[in-house]
């Protein structure tokens, strides 16, 4: 089965917790019980923040839907505690002055067709949809262009190009030939110092052995 794409409606109050939790969990309620539990791995899911009016993240649904009670996000209901859970990872989040304005691209989408375009905002209410691919990936590019990528960093690389220091009193017990034949890693300050000292010390010995044949 391919993936689906799916709206969650939420508050600001509940994204902030599903933000400080890492993007790494995301429940539903009760009475949408019958299409949280269709959720599953490589689903995408587009959030709307409804007292907001605005689009604020994607992610994508990294596990098999499954139910747990343990109070995490608020509802007026106070016996409802979002059972119907997937865990998740962020894909674009927005900032809340960032978000993509509802009533901007809101009317354009596929979704709200079958509604009269004065009354959209219906297609919104519950808090769980499925929604069009092509809807999804245009909202998604809108909030990339408001500034809503969240690319991690090349660990490799990183580690790669992380300047190496290496602690002075190991290079203070080398000799200055085993020293000059270390490897210098980028930003190896200590090292680095110490070849060059090295290298120094060679030119000087060598300039004096040539003025004693000189002689």
């Amino acid at each position: 089965m391919g993936k689906t794409y799916w709206m969650l409606v939420t508050t600001q109050e509940n994204l902030d917790i599903t933000r400080a939790r890492g993007f790494g969990l995301q429940g539903v309620d009760t009475r949408n019980r019958r299409k949280a539990v269709r959720m599953g791995p490589e689903d995408r899911v587009l959030y709307y923040v409804s007292d907001k009016k605005g689009f604020a993240a994607t992610a994508t649904v990294t596990s098999e839907s499954f139910e747990d009670h343990e109070p995490i996000w608020k509802h007026h209901r106070e016996h409802e505690t979002f059972p119907h859970r997937v865990e998740i990872e962020p894909n674009v989040v927005l900032d809340e002055k960032d978000y993509v304005d509802g009533y901007q691209v809101g009317p354009s989408l596929e979704y709200v067709r079958k509604w009269p375009p004065d009354r959209w905002p219906l297609a919104f209410l519950g808090m769980l949809h499925i929604i069009p691919q092509r809807d999804f990936n245009y909202i998604e590019d809108e909030l990339r262009r408001a500034g809503g990528s969240l690319e991690q960093p090349d660990v490799a690389k990183a580690e790669a190009t992380e300047p190496q220091i290496v602690d002075s009193q190991i290079t203070e017990s080398l000799s200055e030939e085993s020293l000059s034949e270390l490897p210098v890693p980028p930003g190896s300050l200590v090292v680095a110092k110490k070849r060059s000292r090295v290298t120094s010390k060679s030119r000087k010995s060598s300039h004096r052995r040539r003025m004693k044949k000189r002689r």
